[in-house]
Order: structure tokens, then C-alpha cells, then sequence
């Protein structure tokens, strides 16, 4: 006989307790692997832009103002569509959506080798953000179903540590893909986008096999795993659930933690495609560029699995999200501060550590009260709003570059957003108390 806690947990000595235990380790394995390395791939075709720049620009003539707005504006379209994206996910099944997802943005991102100018640049970025829109909320929507609440942030970190270990691997790789200059008549800027962007369209064939869209399909499952995992996921509690769209985008928490999103997504990506522009500036070589890029995203892949273990273990998530956004804002501060290269670096390292876990926590946070259609839109629609702080991100650090012939006002700039998010993070645990 299958006994729950009062907090809907399955006893310690129920024997379902041990088959669900065996879904969520065998779930993990068949999900996590190829979901987090597309995402890799996902995040590494979009800042990956930011190495392209050190041979690119001078090739095809883009000013610093130019390049931001061109690596930034994928989100205006990404945004438009996040929300259609999702809610398609949603009555087609994950697996042939998200397929098709790979494939499309694969393509495009291997286009951008054959951008010839501005206008070019611009136009095949924005169809990168067409065909993309959805990925990212698609697989948060998609582990929601297969994971109980309890395993999320964990499994989350798992998927999520594909950000810092894109920009971990992708430094060194997009270094060396640069040093292919010449090779075949192409460009080494133009070699990185066809490596990097091609092998996306393969994993989208891989999903089509791999993947399943609901728990009551999983092949890899036994009956009996199958029906542990549907029945702790069905007594997973929600706070003043919200299943319609509409309700959910209504409501003031759901309009709260987009502009949070919006705040960190800022940090992250004006951080991230700038960083080896920023390290240019110190006289490193493109190689040295690469290697020393990596530093920061291998601290911050460390400091987001362990946070996230700790969010699992004690929970707070919205305390732990404000801690993380202070933890960001105070290294964007401080890198102003030390200029020189090393402290700089580390600067810079905390920075990335405290916008990449604050990622991390804040995608449990809603899946708290949105459910069924109300997720996967609700989801969507956070973050295709926050998501337009990628573009405002880039843009505004290489605007106030070309004004001021320095770093230093983008980095105040993010810090003082970052700021403003920790309070309404704040606001947010009030109104959640009240509701």
C-alpha cells in the first residue's frame, strides 16, 4: 500500500518509494544528457557571436554599437514567438517540437557565416531568434512533467550547467576555430559558425528517437516506475494554481518574475558577449582569450551545482534568488573597481556565479503555481519578456562603449538592474506570503 507524508512525499518505507527513485535516476539519465548538450549548443551558437567579433567585425565592417545591436537582436523575434513556440509544444508533444526547434536554429546559426555586412548580419541573427523561440521554456516546461517538485532545482542544475560549460568549452574551441583563418578560402569567423552551429541539427534527429512525450510513454520505464513517478508528480502541491493562460499571465507574480528574469538575462548575456572583447582589451592573443574566458564559467558551473543542492536541501528559493542577484551586482561593481586583469577576472567570475545560479532558482519558482497549459505559456511568456534582456544587454554595454571608450558604464549600468530585481525579488516573497 502506497503511504504519502503529510508534505506529499512518498514514506521512506514505501516500496514505491524505491521505484521512484529508480524513474527519476533513469529519467534523468535518458533526458538530462541530450536536452543539457543541446543547450550547450543553444547557448554557445548565441554568444558564441562574441569571439566571432575579433576578426569579424574589422571583415564585414560593424562598429562596437553595430555588433551589440546585431548580437542582441535574435530576442526581439526570440520574444515575439516564445509564447506561440511553447504553446504549440504543448498541443504537438515536446519531442517533434523541440526536433524541429534544433534543426531550424542549427541552420541558422551555421548561416551567419556568410554574413557580408551589417544588414546581413542583422537578418540572419533575427531568424536565429525565429527559429529558436521556445527551446529554452519548452524544457523547463518538459522536466516539470517528468520530474516531482522536490528533484527539480537539481535536475534543473544539471540541465542548466550547459551555460557555463558552453562558454567553459567554447572559449578554447572558438579560439582555435579562429585560427583556421584561410583554410579553404573561408575565414576563421566564418569556420566557427559552420563547426558550431551544424551539429544542433543532429541532436534535433536525435530527440525524435530519444525522447518521449509524457511519463505514460516512457518505454525505458516499467510499469510499476511509471506509475510511482505519475502518482508523486500527482500529489505535487501548488500554490494558488493558475491552468489558464490568461489567468496566469493576469497575475502579479508571473508580471513580477518577468522583470526579474529581465534583470539577470541582462547580466548574463552583456557579461557573456562582451567578456572576450573586455579580455581583447588587456593585449591577449585570440588563443589566450579563449583559455582565459573559460575561468570564470568553470567557477560559475561549480558555484550553480552547488547552490542548487543547497535550494534542494533547505529550500528558500526566493531568498536564495536574491542572494545570487546581490552576489552579481557586487561583482559587476567590483570589476570597475580592479581594473587590472587578474582581479578583474575574478570580479567578473562572481558576477557570472551569481547571474547563472540566479537563473537556476528562478525557473522553480513558477512552476510553483502555473499547471498544465498555464506552464508551458506561463513559462514561455516569462521568459520570452526577460529574454529581451539579451538584446538589451549587449546593446546598452557597446552603446556606452563607443560613448564613453569604456567598459566601466555598461558594468555600473548592469549592476544597478541587478540591484533593482534583488528588491523586487523581495516584493515578490511579500506578495507570495499574502496570496
Amino acid at each position: 500500500m502506497t503511504e504519502i507524508t503529510a508534505n506529499g512525499s512518498f514514506a521512506e518505507h514505501s516500496p514505491d518509494a524505491g521505484l521512484l527513485a529508480s524513474a527519476i535516476s533513469k529519467n534523468t539519465w535518458r533526458l538530462v544528457p541530450l536536452l543539457g548538450l543541446a543547450y550547450l549548443f543553444n547557448y554557445l551558437d548565441r554568444t558564441s557571436v562574441g569571439f566571432a567579433a575579433l576578426q569579424m567585425n574589422k571583415d564585414i565592417g560593424l562598429s562596437a554599437t553595430q555588433f551589440g545591436w546585431g548580437a542582441g537582436i535574435l530576442f526581439f523575434s526570440y520574444c515575439l514567438l516564445e509564447v506561440p513556440s511553447n504553446m504549440m509544444m504543448y498541443r504537438f508533444g515536446a519531442r517533434r517540437w523541440l526536433a524541429r526547434i534544433m534543426i531550424t536554429w542549427g541552420l541558422a546559426a551555421a548561416a551567419t557565416a556568410f554574413a557580408t555586412g551589417p544588414y546581413s548580419f542583422y537578418l540572419i541573427r533575427f531568424l536565429l531568434g525565429v527559429f529558436e523561440a521556445g527551446f529554452f521554456p519548452g524544457v523547463i516546461w518538459y522536466i516539470s512533467i517528468w520530474f516531482p517538485a522536490k528533484h527539480r532545482t537539481s535536475v534543473l542544475a544539471l540541465f542548466m550547467a550547459a551555460t557555463p560549460l558552453s562558454s567553459l568549452l567554447g572559449g578554447p574551441i572558438s579560439a582555435a576555430l579562429l585560427g583556421m583563418d584561410g583554410f579553404w578560402g573561408l575565414a576563421g569567423w566564418q569556420w566557427m559558425f559552420l563547426v558550431e552551429g551544424l551539429p544542433a541539427c543532429l541532436l534535433g534527429l536525435l530527440c525524435l528517437v530519444v525522447l518521449a512525450d509524457t511519463p505514460e510513454q516512457a518505454r525505458w520505464l516499467t510499469a510499476e516506475e511509471r506509475h510511482a513517478l505519475v502518482s508523486a508528480l500527482a500529489e505535487d502541491k501548488h500554490d494558488k494554481p493558475r491552468k489558464d493562460l490568461w489567468a496566469a499571465m493576469k497575475d502579479t507574480r508571473v508580471q513580477m518574475l518577468t522583470a526579474i528574469t529581465f534583470a539577470f538575462t541582462i547580466g548574463s548575456y552583456g557579461i557573456g558577449i562582451w567578456l572576450p572583447l573586455i579580455l581583447k582589451g588587456h593585449g591577449l592573443t585570440n588563443m589566450e582569450v579563449g583559455w582565459l574566458s573559460a575561468i570564470p564559467y568553470l567557477f560559475a558551473t561549480m558555484g550553480m551545482l552547488l547552490w542548487a543542492r543547497v535550494v534542494d536541501r533547505k529550500g528558500q528559493k526566493i531568498y536564495n534568488l536574491m542572494a545570487a542577484l546581490i552576489l552579481g551586482a557586487l561583482g559587476l561593481a567590483l570589476s570597475v573597481v580592479f581594473t587590472s586583469l587578474v582581479p578583474a577576472l575574478a570580479c567578473l567570475t562572481l558576477a557570472l556565479i551569481g547571474t547563472i545560479s540566479a537563473r537556476t532558482v528562478f525557473y522553480t519558482i513558477p512552476q510553483g503555481f502555473l499547471t498544465g497549459a498555464a506552464a508551458a505559456g506561463g513559462i514561455a511568456f516569462i521568459n520570452s519578456v526577460g529574454a529581451f534582456g539579451g538584446f538589451v544587454g549587449p546593446y546598452m554595454v557597446g552603446f556606452l562603449k563607443d560613448a564613453t571608450g569604456s567598459f566601466n558604464a555598461g558594468m555600473i549600468g548592469m549592476a544597478v538592474i541587478l540591484v533593482v530585481a534583488t528588491g523586487i525579488a523581495g516584493a515578490l516573497k511579500l506578495v507570495t506570503q499574502r496570496m
